[in-house]
């Protein structure tokens, strides 16, 4: 307790900001590549694979849904798929030690993916309650019954792919939350991808990162330090288990009791 103007007023418990990826992340596989499997054949022809080229994802997983429209593919195959997607080692065990937690860590999602595909999956674990905030790429069903996806935003960052700079995500929801008066005593990010390096690197030396081991965000981080020792300044805590991660956290909530 504190007084305040001479009143008695109950302290608040501190808040940490935690992130998390999706893909490969909280859930054991790529949701890109999982939901070929509603396709009759379970396979892409090669004549859409070609047309893959490297910083326009999104805009390739347009066609592909278009393709998978044209198959006959609808939502509640889509579904189907997004919910039985297995979680990472350890995930279930993490999200039931913050749902007990919620006082002290604020959770956002920010993912490459697509929004339906992420609300499927997260109500199916029962864990989408945890999460104050999910930024992805916008999706719905139009009048066909086609699965439809849209860019998140657009952006100057050229670590990153057109559609979508994490970096740019966190610092704009920063911002916003001290403008709200939110204060974080520290932020958490938990990742795998080449695009969750990036927004690691607006990170304190208070903060950690949480790469998954032997993933591009690790191998990222690991040639920065070797490259430029001291440039990358969170702390790093690679994982093969969430349960690293929620072992990490525990520890970090004994020491401020």
């Amino acid at each position: 307790m504190l007084l305040q103007n001479g009143n008695v007023v109950a302290t608040q418990p501190p808040k940490y900001l935690l992130i998390f990826d999706f893909d490969e992340t909280i859930i054991n596989e790529n949701s890109d590549d999982s939901v070929l499997w509603a396709l009759p054949g379970k396979q892409l022809p090669e004549s859409i694979r070609q047309t893959y080229r490297e910083g326009f994802y999104n805009e390739y997983m347009q066609r592909v849904l278009k393709y998978m429209g044209d198959q006959g593919v609808k939502m509640a195959d889509f579904k189907a798929v997004y919910e039985n997607i297995p979680l990472s080692p350890g995930m279930s065990g993490l999200f039931q030690f913050l749902s007990k937690q919620q006082d002290h860590f604020e959770i956002i999602l920010m993912s490459d993916a697509n929004m339906f595909g992420i609300e499927c999956a997260l109500k199916a674990a029962g864990t989408y309650s945890l999460f104050r905030k999910i930024f992805s790429n916008p999706s719905g069903f139009d009048k066909r019954g086609y699965f439809t996806l849209g860019p998140y935003h657009s952006h100057n960052c050229p670590r990153c792919p057109a559609n979508m700079c994490k970096r740019k995500i966190l610092t704009e929801y920063l911002a916003d939350r001290a403008q709200e008066g939110a204060r974080f005593e520290r932020v958490f990010y938990v990742g795998d991808g080449a695009n969750d390096f990036c927004p690691s690197l607006a990170m304190k030396f208070t903060d950690v990162a949480f790469p998954r081991k032997g993933y591009p965000m690790h191998q990222l981080i690991l040639e920065m330090e070797k490259s430029q020792p001291g440039k990358y300044q969170a702390a790093v805590v690679p994982w093969d288990s969430a349960v690293e991660v929620c072992s990490y956290l525990q520890e970090i909530l004994k020491k401020k009791c």
